[in-house]
């Protein structure tokens, strides 16, 4: 394993450019890891599915976005290091063990990798892909789950088998590909350590990351690591659930890469927020009573992560569920569903979704390629409207109406118009924003008392009402589709 004072140090090995963040540099390891074939697919799979009919700039990609998060999760963790130190006016002397740095140091490069690996598994069109009526099928087939890890001991990894598949199964699946391809276990991080911090895995930490997450915890809580009601065995599955919620949280890595590039590449301005300001307050919360290890704010970063919230927000209405965008949402799906009615388009696809070898194939260009096929026989596809650009026709704009009352509106839209029911199609974007209330509370603000200037940590909801606000909202498109579709 390299120095963990010369990467602490930031002795990169390459450094390339990003839109986005600027120069973002590369560790050995994680080289050999993009330049994998499984990894290096997803320069082929949209960030943003077809976005970018409605929105032209947006064709990034998968693969940036994940060098982003990885980027941003790095940086996260580091920004708590450096806070701690200065807070503990440690940086002023050098009195941390050599211990102390490798466990530091080890961590930063598994939460890097996670936020590297954490969507390797997206398919074509990314989230679009498992949501087309006849993927989903394939993907809850029996055994496929079976199939897709054969020859592979997952004792360690998954606890029980899920009965339908979701891209986080597959990217876990593809991490596990890569890291063992690529003769991972000569860095001296464990495979397991690096998976367990991503979604869907039940995974059990290495003795190493056992040794480094007791060495942390006493780094962090100080002379009262040990003096609650922490049981030995939890150190580990504590500092395990801080690193994932930088991989995949609230206020995690992933979701402030793809804010700011979605936003940058869309060319609106309403998914920005200040990335700096947000990471220099961001700091460890701990109770040694509980116990407690976590992410905490300190109270002059409550804006920042308002804007953050707030931005986020503002994205799903404005850019993620425009009209438009979720018109040319609902043809995707169906033209991915009308291709695979080409028996040999789905005989490969369903094989693709079980063989890691060939599962690199399943890319936009493939897709593409199969709407262009069946736009050529058939004028009056979906394929069709995909690839020239026909899109729905937008009627109408409901919120929050249950299906009883959607269905009622699509009759008297389509009555009013004169024109089949069956002509009228519904589009739907649902936005869980009361998991801002229930699940910010998890995250601690660091208030200092005005006599005696000690700092404790108060939930969030008793220090700002500005989360409060967000309530889970449904937003409804009303579209006739176009006279091609009505032929």
């Amino acid at each position: 394993m390299r120095s963990a004072i010369d990467d602490l140090l930031g002795a990169y090995d390459k450094l390339i450019m990003d839109p986005v963040h600027g120069g973002i540099p590369l560790y050995r390891h994680e080289i050999d890891v993009i330049d994998h074939p499984l990894f290096q697919r997803l320069r082929n799979i949209c960030q943003n599915d077809i976005l970018s009919l409605v929105f032209p700039g947006a064709t990034h990609s998968r693969f940036l976005h994940s060098i982003g998060v990885m980027h941003v999760g790095g940086r996260m963790f580091r920004s708590m290091i450096d806070a701690y130190l200065r807070e503990r006016n440690l940086s002023r002397r050098v009195d941390l063990t050599f211990s102390q740095l490798e466990a530091i140091d080890y961590f930063a490069k598994v939460i890097r990798l996670g936020c590297l690996l954490h969507d390797s598994g997206h398919s074509s069109f990314s989230h679009q892909f498992t949501q087309a009526r006849r993927i989903r099928e394939l993907m809850s087939r029996p055994q496929r789950f079976a199939d897709l890890w054969r020859d592979v001991d997952i004792s360690t990894i998954h606890g029980e088998t899920p009965e339908e598949l979701e891209h986080e199964h597959y990217s876990v699946r593809v991490a596990w590909q890569i890291l063992q391809d690529t003769g991972f276990v000569e860095t001296g991080i464990a495979i397991e350590d690096v998976l367990g911090i991503m979604e869907t895995t039940q995974a059990r930490p290495s003795e190493q990351f056992c040794a480094h997450a007791h060495t942390f915890w006493e780094f962090i809580a100080g002379p009262d690591a040990n003096a609650g009601a922490l049981q030995h065995a939890s150190t580990p599955r504590m500092v395990m659930d801080l690193l994932s919620s930088i991989v995949s949280g609230e206020v995690d890595a992933d979701r402030a890469d793809y804010m700011l590039r979605d936003g940058f590449h869309s060319s609106v301005t309403i998914g920005g927020f200040n990335l700096d300001h947000l990471l220099s307050n961001l700091r460890f919360g701990w109770n040694v009573e509980n116990p407690w290890l976590g992410l905490a704010i300190a109270h002059k970063g409550l804006g920042a992560l308002e804007d953050f919230v707030y931005s986020r927000h503002q994205m799903y209405r404005q850019v993620y569920a425009h009209k438009t965008a979720l018109g040319f949402d609902w043809i995707l799906r169906e033209g991915i569903n009308e291709v695979l009615e080409d028996q040999e388009t789905f005989e490969w696809v369903d094989h693709c979704l079980s063989d890691m070898k060939d599962f690199s194939q399943l890319t936009d260009n493939f897709f593409w390629e199969a709407f262009r096929r069946k736009a050529r026989r058939s004028p009056g596809s979906y394929s069709r409207c995909i690839v020239d650009r026909i899109k729905l026709d937008h009627i109408d704009t409901r919120e929050n109406l249950d299906a009883g009352a959607i269905a009622a509106h699509r009759q008297a839209l389509a009555a009013a118009m004169k024109v089949p029911a069956e002509s009228v199609v519904t589009c739907t974007m649902r936005a869980r924003f009361t998991n801002i209330r229930e699940n910010f509370n998890g995250i601690k603000v660091l208030v200092r008392d005005p006599l005696t200037r000690e700092r404790h940590l108060r939930q969030i909801s008793d220090v700002s009402a500005f989360f409060n606000k967000f309530s889970d909202g449904t937003i409804i498109h009303f579209y006739l589709k176009p006279a091609i579709l009505r032929a």
